[in-house]
């Protein structure tokens, strides 16, 4: 009762009413919202800090900047979703706030626009090596558990693609970069496509800030090349995942082409299945199935791994 209470005093204030219907919308910053309110920083930060206190909002850090969204689970949730979806729609206080959000997601929309046209052309010429997108997409699609997926965990998620891929199949998907211009690009397509299940934020593949055991479904999607330590990679991937959860790994099978490591800055030129078997098992997790798409020159892989449904994930290093 007394984080009801809690909740309900830290909603029950319009300002912090207005912010968390903001933060219901998109992931904000104190500086756009400062922005979209008009009230000064130290007052905003100080009405998002009960907001915080009391369930009904999150504080995820990414580099220098704090960004603020509504849970997608935990006790209160729900109940902050009831209570952004029971404000009147034709308040015109709340109309001018998204009015002035909508300015700035546009404004995230033709940033992210920009950063990918100036660099579409890298991801264009290596999609052009190997197969189908929409051919590999369904191949993924089929390898998902057929249990119902609770949790998704997006591993260098890039510009968000498998989080958008996925969000029907999913209850809550979050993506992870480590490159701040990748997160840009994918909050707004989230954002434009209307996918509230779905999140990002800034994190290290090699240490995760998240909790063990914490999902069903993790993807590691064309990642794992870039990677320097590709075991300890799938080891933190494996570690997110519950007593029967699924690890997913698309990757390029070994090849020979060197102009992805010398211009695209491949570090690994594929991946052999004996290779991967072991680092599956090292991890703890058995293989369930590995599917291969030819292509001209590159062969995609699909590799598909499980906990044991009686095995608890490690610890975090």
């Amino acid at each position: 009762m007394e984080q009801l209470l809690a909740a309900l005093r830290a909603a029950g204030e319009s300002t912090r009413l207005r912010l968390l219907v903001l933060c219901a919308h998109s992931d904000l910053t104190v500086s756009e919202l400062v922005q979209i309110l008009g009230q000064s920083q130290p007052r905003i930060s100080r009405h998002l800090k009960l907001l915080c206190e009391a369930g009904l909002l999150e504080r995820n850090r990414e580099g220098s900047w704090a960004y603020f969204r509504l849970p997608s689970r935990g006790p209160m949730a729900d109940f902050g979703r009831q209570l952004v979806d029971s404000v009147l729609g034709n308040d015109p206080t709340l109309a001018l706030d998204l009015e002035r959000l909508q300015a700035i997601v546009e404004a995230r929309a033709a940033r992210a626009a920009d950063y990918f046209t100036r660099n579409a052309a890298k991801w264009d010429e290596i999609r052009s090596l190997y197969v189908d997108e929409a051919e590999l997409e369904a191949k993924l699609l089929d390898l998902l558990p057929s249990c119902e997926i609770g949790d998704h965990l997006d591993i260098g998620t890039g510009t968000g693609r498998i989080l958008e891929l996925l969000a029907p199949r999913v209850g809550r998907s979050l993506g992870i970069d480590l490159s701040h211009e990748m997160l840009m690009v994918a909050r707004s397509k989230l954002e434009r496509a209307g996918l509230r299940n779905c999140a990002v934020r800034h994190a290290d593949m090699y240490q995760l800030p998240l909790s063990s055991a914490a999902f069903d479904l993790v993807t590691l999607h064309q990642v794992l090349h870039y990677a320097d330590r590709p075991r300890e990679v799938i080891a933190e991937a494996a570690r997110m995942l519950r007593p029967g959860g699924r690890l997913i790994l698309v990757d390029f099978a070994e090849h020979q082409e060197q102009s992805l490591r010398e211009e695209h800055a491949h570090r690994w030129l594929g991946f052999k299945d004996d290779d991967l078997d072991a680092w599956f098992g090292h991890a703890g997790l058995g293989p369930v199935e590995t599917q291969c798409l030819p292509g001209t020159p590159l062969t995609v892989c699909l590799w598909a791994a499980e906990r044991p449904a009686n095995q608890a994930a490690a610890p975090a290093a």
